[in-house]
């Protein structure tokens, strides 16, 4: 529980920064390639915004807020955005831009916010709570993007691993992770069976900790 008021500061900035910013913009940028690619179905919706209210999940919400606020750490998720595989032009390949339109949005805002954060380290300047709340952006941006690029439904990554399968393999294998997908996440994030580390934090460890290294210049 976040006792110190700092630390409630700062799990409040989180918090506003995952519902206001990066939620979002995921979910725009998975609305907007959806529609430049034929499908209108995220615009019926009301879901082609940038509006939070419109991507907001309570369930999802209430669960994020729970985590950051009373145990220390994030879990929770915005409102999927619907969209037709049907009528997106290019197949598959459609399906996978669209779902990687989502953690590419993240990285773009996570690149946006290294650049001052570069130049803050870069010349020394004591920038107090700014570069804290750009590090916690950028850790955000990019923790959204490399947990949403993990390619187990019904994250985005799961989406592009099928568009680079052979058809007939993606037709075998997709059937039976989007039906245990779910548990296999839950086992991924919970379970410390790599040497006493989670599966996701090996990769948060070895993609997300070492990219935001490269982006901030430390």
């Amino acid at each position: 529980m976040l006792r110190d008021p700092e630390q409630l500061l700062v799990g409040v900035i989180v918090l506003g920064v995952f519902l206001l910013v990066a939620f979002p913009i995921h979910e725009f940028a998975h609305a907007l390639a959806a529609y430049r690619l034929g499908d209108h179905t995220a615009r019926m919706f009301g879901r082609l915004t940038l509006d939070p209210r419109a991507h907001f999940d309570p369930m999802g919400g209430l669960m994020l807020a729970v985590s950051i606020l009373l145990l220390g750490f994030g879990f929770g998720w915005a409102k999927p955005t619907p969209v037709n595989p049907m009528n997106l032009r290019g197949g598959r390949w459609g399906e996978a831009i669209v779902a990687a339109a989502g953690p590419i949005s993240n990285l773009v805002l996570a690149i946006a916010a290294a650049l001052p954060m570069r130049y803050i380290n870069a010349t020394g300047m004591d920038a107090g709570l700014l570069a804290n709340v750009l590090s916690l952006f950028i850790l955000i941006n990019l923790l959204l993007m490399v947990f949403n690029l993990i390619p187990i439904p019904p994250l985005d990554g799961s989406k592009v691993l099928f568009a680079f399968l052979d058809p007939r393999t993606a037709w075998q294998v997709r059937p039976v992770l989007e039906q245990y997908g779910f548990l296999i996440l839950i086992a991924a994030i919970f379970l410390p069976i790599f040497g006493g580390n989670t599966l996701i934090g090996l990769v948060f460890n070895s993609v997300m900790l070492p990219l935001y290294r490269l982006l901030v210049g430390g």
